[in-house]
This record gives C-alpha cells, structure tokens and sequence, in this order.
C-alpha cells in the first residue's frame, strides 16, 4: 500500500462529541452543512475511509466547502493537499529497509575505513558524510533485524566513532561525529531494552543524552528524554512518562521527537484515565506531523511517520476501552504492514496490532479468537521483550479472570509465563 493516511482528518473526526464520530456521523455532518444542502451532496461512511487513508488528495470543491463549514478549518489544515503540492506526499508508507541493510552497511563502513586510512589526517574527505551514510543504515535496520546482531553491530560502530573524537578534527566535524555517536549510542540503548537488558539501556541512553547536549543538539536530546519515557511507561511509571516527556519536548523543536514525545504522553494520559488529555494529545500529535515533511525513510527508527501515529492511537484506544476504534486501527496497522506473502515488514509494530486486538476480544468474551490473537503477537522473531510481557500480562488477567480452568487460557499463561523468563533471565532465545 502506498498511500499516506490523512492522519489530521482522522484526529478531527476523533476528537469530536468526547468520543468522538464514526465515519457515518461524519459524513451525515457533511451532507448537513449549508454547502452539503445547497450542492445536494451525498457523502457517506466510504468516502470519509477514501479521505482518511489519504486515497483522494484534494476533494472536490463542494465537499471542501462543505468541510470547511463543519470545521472551521481549511482544507489544508485538515491535511488534504491541493495539486501543487501532491509531490509532497509521495511516501511509501510502511516501506522498511531490505534483508541485507547490515551487509550493505558493512561494506559502505570497510570503503570509509580504507579511505580513511589511505589519508594523512584523521579523518580524510567524505569521512563525516560516510559515518551519517552508515548510521543511518543501522537506523534504519532496526524494525527487522535481529536485536541482538543489530546491538553488537551497534556496538562496533559506536566504539569506532567515539575513538575518532580523538583524533585531528575540525571544531565542525567534532560535533558531527559526536552527533553521529549520539544517535548510535540511542539506537544502542533501544536495543538493549528489546532485549531486557534495562542497566545497559539506560547507560546507552544517558550517554545519548550527554552527547546531545555536548554538541547542543536539541532532537538527539529530545529522544533520549524518549527513551526515558518509553520505559517508564512499560514499567508501569505513567507519571514519570508525563515528566519525561515534558523535558523532551522542552528541546525537541519541530521534529519527529516531538510527535513522539506527545505520543507518549497520549499513551500515559490513557492509562491514568484522562480520556480528555489522551484524546488531546492524539490530536496535537497529528497537527505536528503535519508540520514535518514527508520522511524519506519512513523505516527510520528516530522518524516519526503518519502510519505510526495510526500505532499509537490503536493502543491508546484499547487502552481507553474505546474498542470499535481501536480494532480499526490495529487492522489499518496490519493492513498497511503485511506484504503480498502474508509476512510483515514491521514485526513489533505488527506483533502490539496484534496485542490490542487480543485485548479487544478477551473483553468481548471472545476466547479464542483472543488468545489466537496473543499468541501470534508473540509469535514474531524482532520483538521488544519488556513491552511483549507488559502488554501480555494485561491479556493474560482479563483471560485468567474470566476463563480460569479453560485450556486456551491456560496456553497462553504458560507462553506469557516463559516470555517473563527470557526476560528476566536475558535469554531471548526460550522464545
């Protein structure tokens, strides 16, 4: 699928009545505005799903009107783009890197270090440009390769880096290199919790942050102060979340940090039952995306993308007992993330899609279908664990309440129960 979700339309209509419309009482609004009555419109529950999945651009003149006048916004604030524009919003959505990033990142590293080397100073010309090339390839990695070749890779190329801040450089490509150190030390840190390694994680993270403010680098900082609250809030800290983020966005500009960070903070806001706040920052979430421009990588771990916003509000939803939208966008997460071979190229993306869905049907009473769910959540090889049990438990207690004594329920009691293991034992490999 190639299309960009019109996530801005799609946070308006969610915002609205405190529950927000479905898609049929938007468009009943649109037939009933003084434009929809004078042009005899007839919009309906499907066009409003062609606008939000971003399949139509730029509506015809009459239902821009029509919009116009039910919100108050133009058509551009509501995220359509006018045909001088559409260029824009050529993203691939869901596009993740090949199978070979790590080879070809490997070998773009051996041709810097053998130019490198074959030159007088310390760094010789495209040195700098080299170092960004391959950290962004390790980026950009991350959604499929395994979490533990990516972290010794990481590795590597952190420890190589941090040496050639001390060598012979220019004042500029001291805080290049040390920004390029920076995001491998937060991509590092993001590994080591996938795979539950919480001390090493939040060294990583911390050396992110000093090296973002080293080089006074505001996004570096901003999503160190990310990371933080991403592992508050598995852990169970929702407060700390807010306060987290609050210090991130404090330093994050307009950038995808600051999506994130607000994202974060919608997730808190849910789990501490402020439907209000949580539907808020939903929202705001979705007007700062439109500020950004259309990420050329939309694989990048530190990009912040329109389908990711559809990740986030899944799980706020469920977590909000708003189950009717978060099935939708849990299946619209699927749907945007299963290649023609029924594989994913999002695994971890995929594997909470999958979560929220068994969160859905075990509230629904709907065993099966909710531990089929959960298990093939936890079926996926790239996964990150503390967020894999944080969310399975959440399944696992509504399942043991309400199905004590029943097979299924105990199938995957048992699968949660050695994911906790590999978890806290480190051994990712009982999976």
């Amino acid at each position: 699928m190639s299309t960009t979700p019109n996530v801005q339309l799609t946070a308006w209509r969610e915002a609205q009545g405190g529950t927000g419309w479905s898609r049929s009482q938007m468009a009943n609004a649109v037939n009933r505005t003084p434009a929809g009555i004078a042009e005899g419109l007839v919009c309906d529950e499907e066009r409003i799903r062609r606008w939000e999945r971003g399949e139509v651009l730029w509506p015809h003149p009459p239902y821009r009107r029509a919009l116009e006048e039910l919100t108050g916004r133009s058509a551009e604030e509501l995220g359509f783009l006018p045909p001088s524009r559409q260029r824009e919003r050529r993203l691939v959505a869901a596009r993740i890197l090949p199978q070979d990033a790590l080879r070809t990142e490997a070998e773009l590293f051996s041709t810097m270090e053998l130019a490198r080397m074959a030159d007088v100073s310390d760094i010789g010309p495209g040195t700098v440009e080299a170092i960004q090339e391959a950290v962004e390839l390790l980026c950009r990695a991350y959604p499929t390769t395994p979490a533990r070749l990516l972290r010794d890779r990481t590795k590597q190329r952190l420890s190589y880096v941090l040496g050639l801040l001390n060598g012979r450089l220019t004042l500029a490509q001291h805080r290049e290199v040390l920004v390029q150190a920076g995001w491998l030390a937060a991509l590092l840190g993001c590994l080591h919790y996938d795979l539950g390694e919480r001390e090493h994680a939040e060294a990583a993270r911390l050396g992110a942050l000093q090296m973002g403010k080293q080089a006074d680098h505001g996004e570096l900082m901003a999503w160190a102060h990310e990371m933080a609250a991403w592992f508050a809030l598995t852990e169970g800290r929702y407060e700390d979340v807010l306060e987290a983020a609050e210090r991130g966005k404090a330093v994050a500009g307009t950038s995808s940090a600051m999506v994130q960070l607000t994202l974060q903070e919608a997730k808190a806001h849910a789990r501490l039952r402020n439907r209000r706040e949580a539907g808020a920052a939903l929202e705001h979430g979705a007007a700062l995306l439109a500020k950004l421009p259309t990420p050329r990588h939309p694989d990048h771990h530190f990009v912040f993308d329109s389908t990711k916003w559809i990740f986030y509000a899944a799980t706020v939803y469920a977590w909000q007992g708003d189950d009717v939208r978060a099935e939708e966008h849990a299946r619209e997460i699927l749907t945007r993330h299963t290649r023609p071979d029924g594989s994913t190229n999002a695994p971890m993306r995929s594997s909470n899609a999958h979560l929220d869905l068994s969160l859905i049907y075990a509230r629904r009473g709907d065993l099966d279908a909710a531990v089929e769910e959960a298990l093939t959540a936890f079926g996926y090889e790239r996964t990150t664990l503390p967020s894999l049990v944080y969310r399975g438990a959440e399944v696992d207690r509504i399942l043991r309440e309400r199905y004590r004594g029943e097979r299924r329920a105990a199938e995957f009691h048992e699968r949660l129960m050695t994911a906790r293991r590999a978890l806290t034992e480190n051994r990712p490999e009982l999976l």
